[in-house]
């Protein structure tokens, strides 16, 4: 309890002397997790939900239009519309829709809550976490989004535990550790490589190899199937986009969510370290000086070589992928190719 209350009022001392910082800002400077802040609001500015993310989740078309957040350090990815064509698998759940677009893993989950912010236009929000206390997915709502719904689903998945006491458990890595480069079969993986018939397949590639992303693209088989190329990658690339009208697929991701956009990127904006894409339908962040490395990535499928933009952090983590527009059974994109040339 006296945690509980040194927390509550470190956190409004320092919401009063930096209004303007957001709240995974304010987690980092208090050394605390992000659901931990938002559980001190239970009573005033947060519900508690009890964990049944799957149901919750199977429930949220009926929100309505709303606005979609997911991130992790250096990206954050917003995209509006209604979550639509919900499925599920022990392993995952999805929402295939053509505007929100979500690969999710509900296992990672440990918290979610219905939280108000602001007090002049008071805002509503979905908000889950993972088990470390990180933000994995945030819903929206607009201001054409079926508040009902919202609040008949919020009444519905109350937790009869309203505590802000949470079990903050260790962080959850998105990179496994790196074994030697001496202890890979280096010529099985890049014949492995070599003999891709879906990109699907690459993420079952490293785990029978053993094998870190960046490690991976290190013992390509070929500077032709991975190159690293400078960090500015990802400005030129948004922006070459939006010159030359080429549509594209934006992959953002943490431990628990996987969202994608698809569509053309316009306005594209520089502010501070950050690059920004600042569409009606679709906003990213990225923090360039967050990005340790960048690399172009091909794989063959049976529909043809896929060329991906891979963007990684100083920890090795894949926080931000870019694809060409494509669908299975579809070629890539022309355009995507000439555009990855240029980089």
């Amino acid at each position: 309890m006296e945690t509980t209350l040194s927390l509550k009022e470190a956190f409004a001392q320092l919401k009063e002397s930096e209004p303007k910082l957001r709240i995974r800002e304010y987690a980092k400077r208090l050394n605390a997790s992000e659901a931990e802040l938002v559980a001190l609001g239970v009573g005033t500015t947060a519900v508690r939900l009890r964990p049944d993310f799957v149901a919750i989740l199977g429930e949220l078309e009926s929100l309505g239009y709303v606005m979609a957040l997911s991130r992790n350090d250096e990206v954050v990815h917003e995209r509006k519309g209604i979550y639509e064509n919900f499925s599920t698998t022990p392993h995952a759940s999805l929402f295939v829709g053509k505007d929100i677009d979500l690969r999710i893993f509900p296992s990672a989950w440990a918290y979610a809550f219905a939280v108000t912010e602001g007090e002049d236009k008071p805002r509503k929000s979905l908000q889950f976490f993972t088990t470390d206390g990180i933000a994995t997915h945030k819903v929206y709502l607009e201001s054409k989004s079926n508040m009902e719904a919202y609040d008949t689903l919020v009444a519905k998945y109350k937790d009869e535990n309203q505590s802000s006491e949470l079990e903050i458990g260790a962080l959850l890595p998105l990179e496994s550790t790196e074994l030697p480069d001496s202890e890979i079969d280096v010529k099985s993986f890049q014949e492995s490589w070599i003999n891709l018939k879906d990109t699907h397949e690459f993420f079952g590639l490293l785990k029978k190899h053993k094998l870190t992303r960046t490690q991976a693209l290190r013992l390509a088989p070929s500077e032709t199937h991975a190159k690293k190329i400078d960090n500015k990658a990802l400005r030129r690339a948004l922006e070459l986009a939006a010159k030359e009208h080429v549509s594209i697929m934006v992959f953002v991701g943490n431990a628990g969510m996987i969202q994608i956009h698809t569509g053309e990127v316009k306005n594209i904006v520089e502010h501070g370290p950050w690059i920004n894409v600042l569409d009606p339908m679709f906003n990213l962040h990225a923090r360039e000086d967050g990005i340790a490395q960048s690399w172009i990535v091909r794989k063959p499928t049976e529909d043809g070589i896929v060329t991906s933009l891979e963007l990684f952090s100083e920890k090795n983590e894949l926080v931000c992928t870019l694809f060409g527009a494509r669908k299975p059974g579809i070629p890539e994109l022309e355009s995507w190719r000439k555009l990855v040339e240029q980089l």
